[in-house]
């Protein structure tokens, strides 16, 4: 074992002390559950392993089927096929896709706006009705849901269950919105003539596209479709092609729940094809996208061609920690690793650059290091391993770049090589790594990577931290450890990002939860200013009309 190198053998990373962060059981519809989130430490219920075990067996029961896009509730089969294959092991194949056109495309977008006037028209208790159906059923499913994304993107038990749960409840809680706000139709004052009646209502715009990406298959498709919907729009959905398996689940769960046929709508495909038709059709009147800046920004410039219509891109991250000589080292030590190193660092949230005050620098790198080197890296589907594969060849390759310049300009700590021991050479498995000895204006403490590696550099000072963390495009996450309150208040009044935590173990800038860490960007992150899971989501999916009658 070379230095450096994480020790396939070692146990898990550290978790908490039983009180803290537990699987909590909760009552699903029909059965019990447990309720799974990304503030959950633990990884010792047995109950749950034993009933993710059966999901896997349900799982592996639907793999290498051949499937279809599904437009206006009926199935078209595109032009050819395009395979879906694990990154845990490049021999699993997952299924065959369907690959769309333009022409699917269009198809799909002509069905959802024939749909649009019977959906929007229904009244919006029973759209809330539909959609907490197909909410239950995914919590009812969680488990064999949970076994697949760990199969199509590499999650480990806990990740892929919290991103099951997440999207149930992101559409729960657009239902609660909803309703909380009567259907966002509320009566005006007048001037003082009794005969004058004024409401102000919200309604649907008509047709929305949906382009998730790979990350987070369920919630980032599943929560801007909830929200669509639940608002009286129809969808076209297009799932990344790294995730299709999981789209196709979304779409089999909303019909089952009862939604008429062309509501939503499920067109897989490249993006040359069917993604350029949902940007420049001019049938669609509103998109969302996550994904890369360059491609989000590219949409938001170009979608409003002949007039403005709604966009919401989320455009990823490159996100600070800044830990203080006053900050409990190890708890920070510990959030970092969980932040930097979760999903191999393949979420827009993702930990990748910290800046420590120079005191306490050397300590808490050692720290890190150690905390890193205890990973255990291996096939997400067992129960023992925290890391899994990162999604894809080209995503290898960005890792092994970056990993080139940090050993020729700086100094790898920990990690720095691909992992291809014995079962783990059949996927792509690249051990997390630590980096220090750059400088802040290096590009690997400004480019988003996508991958388990995290720079660390030492500061004179909390606001020289501020400074070099506020000095970037992006403004998604930001992470913060110190003791003492003025810092912290310091860093809360100052910093320039959408979602921020303070000494938190569970993540240092990761595990945002629907209704309770609204999640979204500044800058170059996102293009509204209006977060997921929060108290302003679903209303951009509507467009206000004054309604004054005289009697």
């Amino acid at each position: 074992m070379r230095p450096g190198r994480p020790n396939p053998r070692a146990p898990t990373a550290p978790t908490e002390p039983a009180t803290t962060y537990e699987a909590t059981p909760m009552t699903a519809p029909s059965s019990p559950r447990l309720k799974i989130t990304y503030a959950t430490l633990r990884n010792d219920n047995e109950e749950l392993h034993r009933l993710f075990e059966a999901g896997i067996e349900k799982a592996r029961a639907q793999l290498g089927k051949h499937y279809s896009n599904h437009i206006n509730g009926q199935p078209q089969h595109g032009e050819g096929e395009f395979e879906d294959r694990s990154p845990i092991d490049d021999s699993l194949l997952l299924g065959h896709f369907a690959k769309g056109t333009r022409q699917d495309a269009k198809d799909a977008i002509a069905a959802a706006r024939a749909a649009f006037p019977g959906w929007s028209g229904t009244p919006w208790q029973e759209r809330v009705v539909l959609l907490r159906k197909a909410a239950d059923l995914i919590s009812e499913r969680q488990m064999e849901l949970g076994a697949l994304m760990a199969m199509e993107v590499g999650k480990n038990r806990l990740e892929a269950l919290g991103d099951v749960e997440e999207t149930a409840d992101l559409i729960r809680y657009y239902c609660d919105q909803f309703e909380a706000h009567d259907g966002f139709d509320h009566r005006m004052g007048n001037l003082g003539d009794d005969a004058v009646h004024t409401r102000s209502v919200l309604k649907p715009h008509g047709v929305w596209a949906v382009i998730s990406p790979f990350n987070f298959p369920f919630a980032l498709s599943g929560g801007p479709a909830g929200g669509a919907l639940v608002a009286g729009n129809t969808v076209v959905f297009k799932p990344s092609s790294d995730a299709p398996l999981l789209g196709i689940k979304l779409y089999e769960i909303l019909a089952e729940a009862g939604l008429p046929n062309g509501v939503f709508n499920y067109v897989a495909g490249p993006g040359e094809t069917v993604g350029s038709e949902l940007q420049e059709n001019d049938d669609i009147d509103g998109i969302v996208f996550t994904g890369s800046f360059e491609v989000g920004f590219e949409l938001y410039k170009s979608f409003a061609r002949d007039y403005p219509r709604p966009v919401i891109v989320e455009m990823g991250g490159k996100n600070p920690t800044i830990v203080s000589r006053k900050a409990d080292l190890e708890e920070a030590a510990e959030g970092v690793m969980r932040a930097a190193f979760g999903f191999g660092g393949q979420k827009c949230s993702a930990n990748s650059r910290v800046y420590v005050e120079r005191p306490v620098h050397d300590e808490f790198v050692k720290l890190l290091a150690d905390k890193t080197r205890q990973i255990k890296l291996g096939d997400p589907l067992g129960r023992e391993n925290w890391l899994g594969p990162i999604i894809n060849r080209k995503a290898m390759a960005r890792y092994e770049n970056a990993v080139g310049e940090a050993k020729r300009e700086g100094q790898v700590v920990v990690g720095g090589e691909r992992v291809t021991d014995g079962e783990l050479g059949k996927g792509h498995f690249v051990a997390p790594t630590v980096v220090t000895g750059l400088p802040p204006s290096h590009r690997l403490f400004r480019d988003e990577l996508f991958v388990p590696f995290v720079a660390v550099a030492p500061v004179d000072s909390i606001d020289e931290a501020i400074e070099l963390s506020n000095d970037s495009p992006y403004g998604l996450t930001a992470g913060f450890y110190s003791e003492d309150q003025e810092e912290v208040q310091r860093f809360l009044d100052r910093i320039e990002a959408g979602v921020v935590y303070v000494n938190r173990r569970a993540g240092a800038t990761t595990g945002a939860w629907p209704g309770i860490q609204p999640f979204g960007g500044w800058k170059a992150s996102g293009s509204t200013g209006k977060a997921g899971g929060g108290l302003y989501y679903v209303q951009q999916f509507l467009r206000e009309q004054s309604q004054t009658v005289v009697d």
